[in-house]
């Protein structure tokens, strides 16, 4: 790779490719038997802020006999210069082609990214259809929150990890030592066979799907007995160590800053979130491991800002406490609490926060009006929002991020005006502040109903009745120190149409890919007409999966994953929204029957709090 140095001056920040980053692993590839490329289908910046992507490389580079090598998705600049010199894609670490490792890894959480995996693919010089690659090839691999619905990637990736990776990794470590150990009497078949007997492994290419003249899924069923009729989502009962020496990376990158995993998993229970679901039960790091580990990235990092990250930072039990203990350890950090509930709780932990810096704080309402709150399941109150966005403009942190959402389902007119009517209520609360100026960031973003969820069943808003409630939002909301981003409803479109997609998607990826799709979460570079030209080549409607309601009886092309919530629970809640009603937090009210009450459950840990 000593080209590489002759063409990093033709590219835009070429310290995207150079690695040699503070705390990242150089291991002596000749030494190691097992060599992993983890992959992130977007560029440096997005991917070096993926908390996966650090834990399975601290996990893996902890084994002995394992090598785990970075990588991203060039942009088009290097990309170009790449296929023009006839350099293959390699990893940051020892750039070694992508190609001599034994298997690639993809993070996916985010199903725009989809095009780039195969453009990663293709880069490294290495078939992206599966069943064009041969023993010679890595095996590609896939996890993350977007492959529980894995069918419209089962053409381009030998098998998913689904669930929780850090316990199923070591697993199919087993089993790739034992491969590669016989490699001259083992196929990548063999390979593919044992791994299915893993469970939280699906091998696509030992399933077949049939579809009713209408289109609709008929069936999705093993071809082999190793594979499993229904698959498992992976659960680790107990958050593994926090990842304290994270790779630095050398420019600045989406989260700037230390990050420490408090909590996993949610038990709010919002009907439209994914990942509320995906990610249950809820797993708690104690209070004197988290006020640890941060103390060392601090050592091995050098970083002044620190992250809590969780789905919901303020429904972490200690979380008063834990912030306390930070602030008086290391008093000169900024603390940064995500994705606060706007509560009587998040208003003292604002209060508490006397950093030397003060970060804005992020509130996600998500609706307008009380009624629609009720039918998604949110449960915050106008005047737990107003009274925590008071709290934190006395405080002189004037920058507050609200999260909307339009298109929910029931929602009408009175509910964007309910939009409208609340953030000038923050933003007067704002102007109160003498010689200050709110700065208020809203994103209306719309509404994507998602597998897994209550909500998977309900159909996609179309674009004309989305555009309308942006025009709205734009015209009624204040414009000096508001500002307002949404999301372009065609990229939603595709979004919904990829996350509930089934297999047959694979041809409209791989020829929106041929026509020069990469980079399609990037407004510059989304080109709804290729989608659009791979759906009529296809003979495929995008309506088909976005924008009509599903019966509840349907077979779903995801109904072969066991995502640990029951089906049963999901009917539940979806008729309970369409009547406006709310479910309790199991973690302090009745158990709601989700599924997950066996395992280290909220149920359980509401008994602990007694």
């Amino acid at each position: 790779m000593t080209e590489l140095d002759s063409i990093l001056y033709r590219v835009s920040r070429p310290a995207r490719y150079t690695g040699g980053e503070w705390n990242s692993v150089c291991k002596d590839w000749e030494q190691t038997f097992v060599r992993i490329a983890l992959a992130y289908p977007d560029v440096y910046e997005i991917g070096m802020s993926n908390m996966a992507i650090a834990i399975l490389y601290d996990l893996l580079n902890k084994e002995p006999d394992v090598l785990a090598e970075r990588v991203y998705a060039p942009w088009v600049d290097m990309a170009a210069v790449m296929e023009e010199a006839g350099i293959p894609l390699f990893s940051l670490e020892s750039r070694r082609p992508l190609k001599d490792f034994d298997v690639i890894g993809f993070s996916l959480g985010y199903e725009l990214n989809y095009t780039n995996v195969l453009n990663m693919l293709h880069l490294a010089q290495i078939p992206v259809m599966a069943e064009e690659r041969d023993d010679s090839h890595p095996v590609v691999i896939a996890g993350g929150g977007s492959v529980l619905n894995p069918e419209p990637m089962a053409d381009f990736i030998d098998l998913f990890v689904l669930g929780d990776g850090e316990e199923v990794v070591l697993d199919l470590l087993a089993v790739l030592r034992d491969w590669k150990g016989r490699s001259n009497q083992a196929t990548k078949r063999d390979l593919l066979l044992k791994a299915a007997t893993i469970p939280g492994i699906y091998v696509p290419s030992l399933y077949q799907a049939k579809y009713q003249s209408d289109g609709l899924l008929e069936s999705i069923m093993p071809t082999v007995p190793e594979a499993k009729p229904v698959i498992e989502r992976r659960i680790v009962e107990k958050l593994p160590p926090p990842v304290t020496r994270p790779v630095v990376p050398y420019i600045e990158v989406v989260h700037d800053r230390g990050m420490v995993e408090i909590q996993r998993g949610c038990s709010c229970g919002c009907r439209f979130c994914q990942a509320g679901m995906l990610y249950r039960p809820v797993r708690e790091r104690p209070v004197p491991e988290v006020v640890t580990a941060v103390g060392e990235i601090i050592e091995n990092c050098g970083y002044d800002e620190m992250s809590l990250v969780s789905l919901s930072t303020s429904d972490y039990t200690g979380i008063e406490k834990l912030v306390s203990k930070l602030t008086e350890t290391y008093p000169k950090m900024a603390i940064s609490l995500p994705s606060l509930r706007p509560n009587s709780l998040s208003v003292s932990l604002v209060d508490s926060l006397s950093s030397w810096r003060k970060t804005g704080l992020t509130f996600a309402p998500e609706a307008g009006t009380p009624r629609l709150r009720q039918t998604i399941n949110k449960d915050i109150t106008e005047e737990e929002l107003l009274k925590a966005a008071e709290v934190s403009f006395n405080s002189g942190r004037m920058t507050l991020k609200l999260y909307f959402m339009v298109g929910l389902p029931t929602e009408d007119l009175d509910d964007i005006e309910g939009i409208v009517q609340l953030v000038n209520q923050v933003y007067s609360l704002g102007k109160k502040v003498k010689g200050r100026t709110p700065k208020i960031r809203i994103s209306a973003s719309t509404f994507v109903p998602k597998p897994h969820t209550p909500f998977q069943w309900v159909a996609q808003a179309g674009e004309s009745e989305i555009k309308a409630k942006h025009e709205i939002l734009k015209e009624r909301l204040p414009r000096k120190g508001v500002r307002l981003s949404w999301q372009n409803p065609k990229v939603s479109l595709l979004e919904a149409v990829l996350s509930r997609g089934d297999r047959r998607l694979g041809q409209v990826i791989y020829l929106a890919w041929k026509a020069g799709s990469t980079f399609d979460a990037w407004d510059e570079h989304f080109n709804f007409g290729n989608w659009l030209a791979a759906f009529e080549e296809t003979g495929l409607e995008p309506d088909f999966y976005a924008r009509r309601t599903r019966s509840v009886d349907e077979l779903l092309p995801w109904s072969h994953i066991n995502a640990g919530v029951t089906s049963a629970f999901l009917k539940r809640e979806y008729e309970r929204a369409l009547t406006g009603q709310p479910t309790p937090d199991c973690r302090y009210e009745t158990c709601s029957a989700c599924g997950l009450e066996s395992s280290q459950s909220n149920c359980q840990q509401k008994r602990q709090r007694g």
